[in-house]
């Protein structure tokens, strides 16, 4: 089991491989399907309701089947990617999105909805899953993370994007015509990622598919307190920020009085954090320990959610102080997530694929539950959200913490190890 590589050199390339911003742009628009199929519908929840004659709280379990499928599945991706190949699960992913965002926008019940949005959940996670995979196959430590902060850098486009434009498309066209301008992204995706997609993962390095072996690398996965401690770590943080998303119809239009096409007021301030956030741990990679990253990303973190705890104390939400800590916090949660998340990569080299699939599976299972639990619970009060959001983030400093004096307690095992058998 191992932690962090000594060796820092690029890892052999794979034929035809274009170069690492290209890659970067790539791997970032798989990514985008994830904040796309999320938040460009959040303003069309009045919209739907009115249009199919369901309940807010039949809408909001769309969102909660969506996230429910993507963690579920998820778990499988890696696996396939390791058997597989990662270019051939991409691009199958992508043709059962497509389809299932075209029956999205042809549903005509609440039902169909969630059953399509099941689908939707099942296919969305491949790309962000195999991305990972596909960096770590063919870069190591500095130059991993350069690559990975380079790709949320880009990624983070999406999130702020997707809800001012589903506002305004719900707004001139109408619910539907999300789900078909998701239909042709999916479209041009697939149709790039035909064309110019390596395949990282040569056949002699595959992993079998089959029940005992995935049992077994599943096992000893989740049988790792480290990898609990560091995705949980890097889950808790997306919490704390996804806490927000789900409540966004709630926030944006109740407690702040906006409208459909103003959700840019909180989400312009979130990603413009998670694009700056990743600016700075570009510009670290290599210079500073990843320890002493994470600290000074927990630093942001926790200020930013008690500064927000501190003002719905003692103030009604209001521009632009309801928003503002969100720039901070996930500024926060971008220098702490590339490092932990490289980390949770590196303690099972061989499987990398199922390893990626486990952290996405705790992450997404985390958010469908904050989707379908929390947010309702939180949402009616400015002041729970910020608990919310402080106590995740206060977790995850915990678990961080714990993992790191785990992690040395190994580490000194090890070397009284080989001192025994020296003597």
């Amino acid at each position: 089991m191992n932690t962090e590589s000594p060796d820092d050199r690029p890892a052999p390339r794979a034929a035809g491989m274009q170069g690492a911003a290209a890659l970067a742009v790539m791997l970032a628009g798989l990514a985008m399907l994830g904040p796309f199929s999320v938040d460009t519908y959040l303003p069309a929840f009045p919209n739907i309701e009115h249009s199919l004659g369901a309940s807010a709280l039949e809408v909001q379990q769309s969102l909660t089947a969506y996230m429910l499928s993507f963690s579920v599945m998820i778990l499988v991706h890696g696996a396939l990617s390791d058997a597989f190949g990662r270019r051939n699960i991409v691009l199958g992913s992508l043709v059962l999105f497509a389809l299932a965002t075209l029956g999205c926008a042809s549903s005509h019940s609440i039902h169909y909805l969630w059953v399509f949005r099941v689908l939707q959940g099942i296919s969305g996670g491949a790309g962000a899953v195999v991305g990972r995979a596909v960096i770590r196959d063919l870069y190591r430590d500095a130059h991993a993370a350069r690559l990975l902060s380079l790709v949320t850098m880009i990624f983070s486009i999406a999130p702020a994007m997707a809800p001012i434009l589903g506002g305004w498309i719900v707004k001139l066209l109408g619910w539907r015509a999300i789900f078909l301008f998701l239909f042709a992204y999916t479209c041009l995706l697939l149709c790039y990622c035909y064309r110019r997609l390596p395949e990282t993962l040569a056949p002699e390095n595959r992993q079998p598919f089959n029940p005992r072996f995935l049992m077994r690398s599943y096992g000893q996965v989740f049988r790792s307190p480290l990898f609990h401690l560091k995705s949980g770590t890097v889950a808790l943080n997306f919490g704390g920020m996804f806490l927000y998303v789900a409540a966004a119809p709630v926030f944006i239009t109740g407690h702040l009085g906006l409208g459909p096409d103003q959700f840019g007021w909180q989400f312009v301030p979130q990603v413009a954090g998670i694009f700056f956030g990743a600016l700075f741990v570009n510009r670290l990679a290599g210079r500073i320990s990843i320890s002493r990253q994470a600290m000074t990303g927990f630093g942001f973190l926790i200020g930013a959610a008690a500064f927000n705890v501190g003002y719905h104390a003692f103030f009604p939400p209001a521009l632009p102080w309801s928003v503002a800590p969100l720039f901070f916090y996930t500024f926060g949660m971008s220098m702490v997530a590339p490092g932990a998340t490289l980390l949770v990569l590196d303690l099972f080299p061989d499987i990398r694929g199922i390893v990626s699939s486990c952290q996405s599976f705790v992450v997404t299972l985390l958010g469908a539950v904050i989707a379908g639990l929390f947010a309702p619970l939180l949402s009616h009060s400015a002041l729970w959200l910020a608990f919310g959001q402080l106590a995740q983030t206060l977790l995850a400093l915990l678990l961080w913490s714990v993992a790191r004096a785990h992690r040395r307690q190994l580490t000194r095992n090890e070397i009284a190890l080989q001192i025994d058998k020296q003597i």
